[in-house]
């Protein structure tokens, strides 16, 4: 299995930074994109923002020029440099990895792998 672990999330005003880390583990031969979703109550799982292990990056409308995504594909981590927090950032923000598993035959298997998320609260 590949699993995710998120850290960074807390209690910021509006206007303030935050940093998520997320770092990925186990079985993984390869990752081919990470990216981070959000999910505030009553509403659905949304993208916030995508990269690829070769840096493509792709950024929800409402957090463009103010999130920034990045990959250190050596720590197979990921980040994402939240500025200008708004309230509407208020989430749990989840960790997702594209992976090309590592299976216990000595083939590898795709393997979309979730984080359990870290709660952003952004205060007006």
């Amino acid at each position: 299995q590949v699993q995710l672990v998120e850290s960074g999330g807390g209690l910021v005003q509006a206007g303030g930074s935050l940093r998520l880390s997320c770092g990925a583990s186990g079985s993984i031969f390869t990752i081919n994109a990470m990216g981070w979703y959000r999910q505030a109550p009553g509403k659905q799982r949304e993208l916030v923002a995508r990269i690829t292990s070769g840096g493509r990056t792709n950024y929800a409308d409402a957090v463009k020029g103010r999130f920034t995504i990045s990959i250190d594909n050596a720590k197979n981590t990921v980040y994402l440099q939240m500025n200008s927090l708004k309230p509407d950032g208020t989430a749990v923000y989840y960790c997702d990895a594209d992976t090309m598993m590592m299976t216990g035959r000595a083939s590898l298997e795709e393997y979309d792998a979730w984080g359990q998320g870290t709660l952003v609260t952004v205060s007006a």
